[in-house]
């Protein structure tokens, strides 16, 4: 699928961010333990003023307090990005957390904290920064819930893997043959990996429990575990990433977003293929899995799947099919917050034939 519009079509969430909405004083800072550099600039400034003071979040607080009108923040996104939203989303008409992957201005010639957060403040000025997605509602913590799951999960991987190369390490099969070593190194190092795997495997259950009653209790989760493929632990991951669908222009963005298209390049009239954008990686790794998961069930999107394949559709094709419409199914289910409904891509395919 191209997305042909992606730059011309701004949501009205986005809409504020845009330089034609002028404001009376644009903010930027640069946070650290130690010191607080602040950019400011006026509507009719020519570059930014800036101070540096220690960080101390009622000062801070203090000294925007003294300017009146309409303000704008920007803060690049870092560890304490959240922290400092909550806090100070009480003196602006807006705060937008930016993307510090897309802000290359900053890495060019000197690097301090004043200069960084005079180059924030006039970019934001001009309406080039990225945002990144902050929200004040206590569903942000389930992201924080996800994310450090995501992290148990790898680090009980790398665990169990190490085992494995253990027992490759003597020739032994991993799962197959029992583990005997007279190396009483070796026995120490396996022991410890046993206690390590027998924590990671009780940490996971009490993970998926939280998962479950979470599933139980808010209706959208509940929805999105009903879409075939998804499943409780995937349900979590997507609405903790998500959190709102509704920033999400439509579900051509939100592809996008999930890595599930692929953008032209072109200059001159010229075609110069395609490329990947930035997404997330971890709901691109959901919607693929989730579409594995139905293919090799007995449900709707198993039919879904065969009825693309009768079609002419290659397997690689039509199973990337099934991602994006899973991924379709999700954000539906989160922007009107209703239930799936099985069997609806038929009346995707009925519509494409119209068309």
């Amino acid at each position: 699928m191209q997305i042909s519009k992606e730059n011309t079509q701004i949501s009205l969430k986005e809409q504020e961010f845009l330089p034609e909405i002028v404001y009376d004083h644009y903010f930027a800072i640069d946070w650290s333990q130690e010191t607080v550099a602040i950019a400011h600039m006026r509507s009719n400034s020519r570059r930014p003023n800036v101070i540096e003071m220690k960080s101390d979040i009622r000062n801070l607080i203090k000294y925007f307090k003294q300017f009146q009108g309409k303000k704008i923040l920007t803060i690049e996104e870092t560890t304490s990005t959240h922290w400092l939203f909550v806090k100070l989303r009480g003196e602006f008409r807006r705060i937008l957390i930016c993307d510090p992957y897309r802000n290359a201005l900053l890495s060019e010639g000197p690097k301090t904290d004043s200069i960084d957060a005079s180059k924030l403040c006039l970019l934001l000025r001009a309406g080039l920064l990225r945002e990144v997605f902050h929200s004040l509602e206590h569903d942000y913590w389930i992201r924080k819930l996800v994310m450090s799951y995501i992290s148990l999960v790898r680090n009980g991987t790398r665990v169990l893997n190490q085992k494995s190369a253990i027992y490759r390490a003597l020739g032994l099969r991993y799962k197959k043959e029992e583990f005997i070593s007279d190396n009483k190194m070796i026995n120490f190092v396996y022991d410890h990996l046993e206690d390590s795997i027998a924590q990671y495997r009780e940490h996971k259950q009490n993970y998926e429990k939280l998962f479950s009653q979470l599933c139980r209790t808010d209706p959208v989760i509940g929805y999105l575990s009903n879409i075939s493929g998804i499943g409780v632990i995937n349900a979590v991951k997507t609405y903790a990433i998500v959190l709102d669908a509704t920033r999400f222009i439509d579900k051509y963005h939100f592809w996008s977003y999930c890595g599930l298209v692929r953008h032209d390049k072109q200059s001159g009239g010229r075609s110069y293929g395609k490329r990947s954008g930035r997404y997330n990686g971890i709901l691109k790794s959901v919607f693929k899995s989730a579409a594995m998961a139905a293919i090799g069930g007995n449900n709707d999107i198993r039919n879904y799947y065969d009825t693309l394949l009768s079609q002419g559709l290659s397997p690689d094709k039509a199973s990337h099919a099934v991602s994006r419409y899973i991924a379709t199914s999700c954000y539906a289910v989160m922007k009107y917050k209703q239930p799936y409904k099985p069997y609806n891509w038929r009346q995707v395919i009925e519509t494409s034939k119209l068309n």
